[in-house]
């Protein structure tokens, strides 16, 4: 099946919950699985027959869930789901750990997104079968940080010596949180973090990152274009309305960086222009024909980084 599933043979049976699980060879494998299933899908259409994928949902999710589903469908498994916690035994009163234990007698990976921080740390101690973290409350996404670390490396050739600029929710975002922790590992990485103070990167993040990396270089701004005329890769957040328990300072904060074509005009002519999706209004839909936005693709691009994280965990390739 190609030379990706050489040395994945590390993954099967383990749980993909932080974004660190991972060592970075083990990432360039998972990237060269993926590009050969992108280019080969056919050999790999049937590679889980008889595999059943559980998704279990008690937050929104469209992107994520509908990937992780299609991924499995693509490699030829099924898959079972829990997409609201209304309907599930939680309303209840069945503790998490129970329920993943339950659902691990019915499928053979358990993919979990879940509102608390630390539930997937929790549950993975429950589960005798393989669980990914699909994001726990504001600290991790790593399965998107497999995604975008794999549309970056598709798009630059490289992961080193880059600058990336974070722009909107940076205390939030636990898309930004799992990415920056990954990237900062990776050699010459410079940071541009851009937000409101309100909204900067947590301290201990930051203090992670320039211990992991002493050399990194980083710059907090609340200016946009500073990011812009420097960066390689701009990844855009939007500003989360779920995680404010005061809706005035949403409001008051939700508009704070509004990319739009004009901006653009002083960016490198080589910038990708990166976004978890869903937006709200932080990209102007102008933006879209610009050939440095790169966020469907990159959404795309989820899929088959998914399949590959599916059949190593699985273990068969």
């Amino acid at each position: 099946m190609g030379e990706g599933k050489v040395g994945l043979s590390s993954l099967k049976g383990r749980h993909f919950v932080d974004a660190l699980d991972l060592s970075q060879a083990e990432y360039d494998l998972l990237f060269s699985l993926a590009e050969d299933i992108m280019e080969s899908p056919q050999d790999y259409a049937h590679c889980c027959s008889g595999k059943i994928l559980a998704t279990i949902f008690y937050e929104p999710s469209t992107r994520t869930r509908l990937s992780f589903e299609a991924a499995m469908l693509r490699l030829g498994g099924r898959v079972i789901t829990v997409a609201d916690a209304a309907t599930s035994s939680v309303a209840k009163g069945e503790s998490l750990a129970d329920t993943i234990r339950t659902v691990a007698g019915y499928a053979d990976l358990i993919v979990l997104r879940h509102p608390k921080e630390g539930a997937a740390k929790l549950a993975a101690m429950y589960s005798p079968v393989p669980l990914i973290n699909g994001g726990d409350g504001a600290r991790e996404h790593p399965t998107q940080t497999l995604t975008d670390l794999f549309t970056i490396k598709r798009y630059k050739g490289r992961l080193e010596g880059l600058t990336v600029a974070f722009c909107g929710d940076l205390r939030y975002g636990r898309t930004v949180h799992s990415l920056i922790r990954a990237l900062a590992l990776r050699e010459g990485i410079r940071f541009i973090l851009i937000s409101p103070a309100e909204l900067r990167l947590p301290r201990a993040i930051v203090e992670e990152i320039l211990e992991t990396n002493p050399g990194l270089g980083l710059v907090e701004t609340e200016d946009l274009e500073v990011g812009l005329s420097e960066a390689d890769v701009l990844y855009m957040t939007r500003i989360q309305k779920e995680r404010f328990f005061n809706e005035e300072d949403y409001i008051r904060l939700r508009d704070s960086y509004i990319l739009t074509r004009r901006k653009l005009e002083g960016a490198k002519e080589n910038l990708l222009v990166m976004h978890p999706l869903p937006r709200v209004t932080e990209i102007t839909h102008d933006v879209d024909e610009d050939p440095r936005a790169i966020y469907f693709q990159q959404a795309r691009n989820g899929m088959f980084v998914r399949m590959a994280l599916i059949a190593s965990l699985l273990g068969v390739v």
